[in-house]
C-alpha cells in the first residue's frame, strides 16, 4: 500500500504531428499556371500581330485606346466628349469615324482586295492615295498656328464616291456670316488648304452645300437657296486659289435634309462637303 503510494506519477504526452507537402506546400502550382497562362497569352500576342494587317490592329488600338474621336470633335461640352460617348450617335459622324442612323455610310463592305479582281485593286491603291491626301492636309495645317486652328473645323473620310472634306461651323466660330453665302475668315483660310492639297491630284471635284434648319414660322425659307449659293461661294473660292474650273464635276444644294446634328436647328449642321471623286475612267 505504501509502495504504491510513493510511487510518482506517470504522465502521458500526446503530441500532433502535421504532415507537410514539401517545402511550400502546393503554391508553386498556382504560380506554375499563372506563368503557363501568361506565356500562352504573350503568344497568342505575338501571332495575332504577325497575322492581322495594319488596318486591323489600328482598329484595335482604337478600340482599347479611343483617342481619335477625342482627338477630333471640336467644340461644345465640358468633357472630353461634349457629355456623348464614343459609340453615340452623335459622336460617331461627327469624327468622320461612323455613321448615323439617319446617314448610313456610304460603303457597307470592307475596303480592300479580294483575290484577283482588278477593280478591288484599283480601289485599294485609290484608298491608299486618299489617305496620303488626308496626311497631307494635315500636315499643310501645321505650317502655322492659323492655319493650324482651321482644322477644327475639317472631318475627312473615305467612301464609295471618293474623300470627303467635310469642312463645318462650330460655337463661335462659323464658316460664313450669319444666315448669308459671305464666307468668313476661316473658309478662306480652309480654301488656301483644300486648294493646295487638291492641286497634287487631277480628280474631279464636287462641292455639296448643307445649312441648318429654319424656324417653321418663316414665309419664305431659304434653305434651298442659300445651301445652293453656300456651295458656290466655295466653287469660286477653289478656282481662286488654282482650281481648274473644268474640274469642277458638280456644285449642289442639299438644303436642310442631311442633318448630322440630332437638332436640326444646330450650328454644326452649317457644312459643306469638298470631294474628291474617284477617278471612274
Amino acid at each position: 500500500m505504501s509502495a504504491h503510494a510513493n510511487a510518482a506519477p506517470v504522465i502521458i504526452r500526446r503530441k500532433k504531428i502535421i504532415k507537410g507537402g514539401g517545402h511550400h506546400g502546393g503554391a508553386w502550382k498556382v504560380a506554375y499556371a499563372d506563368f503557363v497562362t501568361a506565356m500562352m497569352a504573350f503568344f497568342m500576342l505575338m501571332w495575332l500581330l504577325n497575322a492581322t494587317t495594319e488596318q486591323q490592329r489600328k482598329g484595335l488600338a482604337d478600340y482599347f485606346s479611343p483617342t481619335i474621336p477625342i482627338n477630333r470633335i471640336s467644340g461644345g461640352g465640358s468633357g472630353a466628349l461634349g457629355g456623348e460617348t464614343i459609340f453615340s450617335e452623335m459622336t460617331l459622324p461627327k469624327s468622320g469615324t461612323g455613321a448615323s442612323a439617319n446617314r448610313a455610310a456610304a460603303e457597307d463592305k470592307a475596303r480592300g482586295s479580294t483575290g484577283s479582281d482588278p477593280s478591288a485593286e484599283e480601289r485599294l491603291a485609290e484608298d491608299q492615295a486618299f489617305e496620303s491626301l488626308d496626311a497631307m492636309l494635315q500636315g499643310f495645317g501645321g505650317e502655322s498656328q492659323v492655319l493650324e486652328n482651321a482644322l477644327k473645323h475639317i472631318n475627312t473620310r473615305i467612301t464609295d464616291e471618293g474623300l470627303v472634306i467635310e469642312v463645318f461651323s462650330i460655337d463661335g466660330l462659323p464658316i460664313f456670316e450669319g444666315n448669308t453665302e459671305t464666307p468668313t475668315q476661316v473658309l478662306k483660310d480652309l480654301a488656301i488648304l483644300i486648294s493646295g492639297m487638291s492641286k497634287t491630284v487631277t480628280n474631279p471635284i464636287a462641292v455639296g452645300g448643307h445649312v441648318r434648319a429654319q424656324p417653321l414660322v418663316l414665309i419664305d425659307n431659304p434653305v434651298w437657296s442659300l445651301s445652293q449659293t453656300r456651295a458656290t461661294q466655295m466653287r469660286v473660292l477653289l478656282e481662286d486659289r488654282g482650281i481648274g474650273a473644268k474640274r469642277i464635276e458638280r456644285v449642289t444644294g442639299h438644303a436642310d435634309r442631311e442633318p448630322i446634328n440630332r437638332d436640326p436647328m444646330a450650328l454644326r449642321n452649317d457644312r459643306l462637303e469638298i470631294i474628291l471623286l474617284r477617278d471612274t475612267s
